[in-house]
């Protein structure tokens, strides 16, 4: 006889890259990664044409450290800063475009980075560059600075709220809402996988890079979102979140949003009045 855990009766799990793959698992997985550049191309083309967009503005020196800047109509109410995922190992910003529309919509300006990538960077660093492009668009946005982050780019929002972040000291006061949305918190799992062979990951890598093994700083309200047809791991990921740092004391909170998947989770990124973005300008 076997004990339930509030988790189903067995939570073992014998096939740790079939528990992060996600394309495998959502019908039509194709047709969203195909059409997020079109929408994303529309939508820049568009404020470019408006003079409202600034593209491949640098916040470093390497060739992948390079934000667009999106602007409403009007005075900014402040920065939303959005980062892609891809398991730290594909796109770039000029996918990712569309996302920025609700919030550009609501009165927000919107940069969306593009990062140096593994295997040429390990994830050390690309929390250092995503800390970087955030002070980088601060710079130029006034305001109160909120953080949404995709998969991977979860991971990378996460970071940015942990107590030994790179980010400024005056970027970290402006800081005030964090959503890692279908986040990756834990990494010790992907040295399992066949990913970790690009990403380069070892146990001390590992921990150190996992907001769910840090301190949250204070100050930051976070909300990690997650999509109720996800994958079991990133449901188990986005609750570990949560549940230790609302043990350390941070400002939390947790959704799971119904009928969405790792892929439909982020569409409401796309408009202003839907939850997620509600949700994410607070």
């Amino acid at each position: 006889m076997r004990c339930a855990t509030g988790w189903g009766s067995d939570m073992r799990i014998a096939d740790w890259d079939d528990a992060y793959a996600n394309r495998d698992h959502i019908h039509g997985a194709a047709q969203y990664i195909d059409r997020w550049p079109v929408a994303a191309r529309a939508f820049r083309d568009g404020l470019a044409s408006a003079g409202r967009a600034r593209l491949d503005h640098a916040y470093g020196p390497a060739p992948r450290q390079r934000l667009d800047l999106f602007a409403p109509d009007g005075a900014a109410r402040g920065l939303v800063v959005f980062v892609h995922g891809g398991y730290w190992m594909a796109f770039d910003k000029s996918v990712w475009s569309g996302f920025a529309a609700g919030a550009v919509a609501a009165g927000w300006a919107v940069a969306v980075p593009s990062y140096t990538l593994a295997p040429a960077a390990r994830i050390a660093e690309m929390t250092r560059e995503i800390a970087a492009a955030v002070a980088e668009a601060a710079r130029l946005v006034p305001g109160p600075v909120r953080a949404a982050g995709h998969s991977a780019g979860g991971h990378l929002v996460a970071r940015l709220t942990c107590a030994d972040s790179t980010l400024a000291p005056a970027v970290r006061d402006r800081l005030a809402h964090v959503v890692p949305i279908s986040g990756l918190h834990d990494l010790r799992p992907l040295l399992r996988t066949a990913m970790n062979a690009t990403l380069g990951l070892d146990p001390v890598a590992a921990a150190a890079e996992s907001p769910a093994l840090l301190t949250p700083r204070e100050g930051v309200r976070v909300t990690t979102w997650v999509g109720g047809d996800e994958r079991p791991e990133f449901l188990r990921q986005s609750a570990l979140l949560a549940n230790v740092w609302t043990g350390l004391g941070a400002d939390m909170a947790s959704v799971v949003d119904p009928g969405t998947h790792h892929f439909s989770v982020i569409d409401g990124l796309g408009s202003a009045d839907s939850a997620l973005t509600r949700c994410l300008l607070g």
